[in-house]
């Protein structure tokens, strides 16, 4: 057969939804996703800063974990300690390989005395729930995939909108979770540096809950391409090109997700890589980026110093709607990781130079009550 055969994309519960939207629709992670709305992707980004809106997050998986070595089961799989989470409060961590590498990275939810909610990247659930299950061997518990709709409302106006449309969890505070009724979960949280919600349901209550926020004229729909500038913009990485199986959580300036006493225990799967690789310090840092100019500077370019040598490259880049200039994220050798160091990107063959710039490059606006 070789390799011509076509993959067939995965369609969203909601594509009808989005098609008479009159969404753009491209693949993404092995699904049919929509990328913009005839708003267009600069409208939709600073509608999301300015006032509601909605994304369709179905393509990511949510994952039961239950039963009596629930807590286990995490701490192997993660650099997480789950029985030191408060109940409803969510936490951000990572599946490594052995090597230290981020194989995904979770938000995991606690719900109960042996009972957690994971949320996972599209293109990695597959694999995180064969690894999960392969780690569950022999332990009492449960790796239970969920079939949900997943919606994130974002913005300044979410929790408004979402009060109006009874959505309930007006009362949870960034990273913080629940649920309120069967087969609903609720947290707190998002991937635009905005306040709102992640809800997921089922999809006839999806579709009903949809009726009433659209009700509101503050809500909009917002595709991938916005959801992309709306997390760069917030310093938010992206697991595939910020985070990747060959880059480790000290490297990527994420030490503050492995609380201490994990690393002092070091249960957790590539635990012994991640302390030789804290003990040894970052060979490259994640940092932001400014490029000079309007032209915004892409993934995968290669940066440089003034004289010539590679010194790193960039993971993610595109213009920021709210910041009003180029941004990305990138990689750079720890002698040129402090803010404003000059480094210089190689585009078609002319040096474009960039600033080291603090992260994010638009203020996050949390509800931290």
């Amino acid at each position: 057969m070789g390799d011509t055969a076509q993959t067939t994309l995965k369609t969203l519960p909601l594509q009808d939804l989005h098609e008479a939207a009159k969404a753009r629709f491209g693949g993404f992670a092995g699904w049919n996703m929509p990328i913009t709305y005839p708003l267009g992707v600069m409208k939709e980004h600073l509608h999301v800063r300015e006032q509601a809106g909605l994304f369709d997050i179905s393509h990511m998986r949510v994952i039961e974990i239950s039963g009596d070595d629930a807590a286990k089961l995490l701490a192997e799989a993660c650099p997480l300690d789950p029985l030191s989470i408060p109940m409803n409060q969510s936490k951000y961590t990572f599946l490594l390989n052995e090597n230290a590498g981020v194989e995904d990275d979770l938000i995991v939810t606690r719900l109960g005395e042996n009972r957690f909610m994971i949320v996972a990247n599209a293109g990695n659930a597959d694999a995180d729930i064969a690894h999960l299950n392969k780690v569950a061997a022999g332990k009492s518990v449960t790796v239970n995939p969920l079939d949900r709709v997943l919606l994130a409302l974002q913005g300044p106006a979410a929790a408004d909108v979402a009060a109006k449309a009874g959505v309930p969890g007006g009362e949870l505070t960034f990273m913080t979770g629940i649920e309120p009724k069967a087969d609903w979960f609720v947290t707190r949280s998002g991937y635009t540096g905005e306040d709102g919600f992640e809800i997921a349901l089922p999809e006839k209550d999806a579709r009903d809950l949809l009726a009433k926020l659209f009700a509101d004229e503050r809500v909009q729909w917002i595709g991938l391409a916005a959801r992309d500038s709306l997390r760069l913009e917030a310093g938010l990485c992206l697991h595939g090109q910020d985070i990747t199986p060959e880059i480790n959580p000290v490297d990527a300036g994420l030490l503050w997700a492995v609380p201490k006493p994990v690393r002092e225990t070091a249960g957790f799967i590539g635990a012994k890589a991640f302390l030789e690789k804290l003990a040894a310090g970052a060979k490259a840092k994640r940092v932001g980026l400014k490029p000079e100019g309007r032209q915004p500077v892409r993934a995968d370019v290669e940066l440089f110093d003034a004289d010539g040598n590679k010194i790193g490259r960039v993971t993610s880049g595109g213009f920021g709607p709210s910041a009003g200039h180029p941004v990305a994220m990138g990689y750079v050798t720890p002698e040129f990781a402090a803010v404003g160091s000059r480094v210089f990107a190689d585009i078609r063959g002319n040096l474009v130079p960039l600033d080291v710039h603090s992260l994010p490059f638009t203020p996050h606006h949390y509800h931290k009550g």
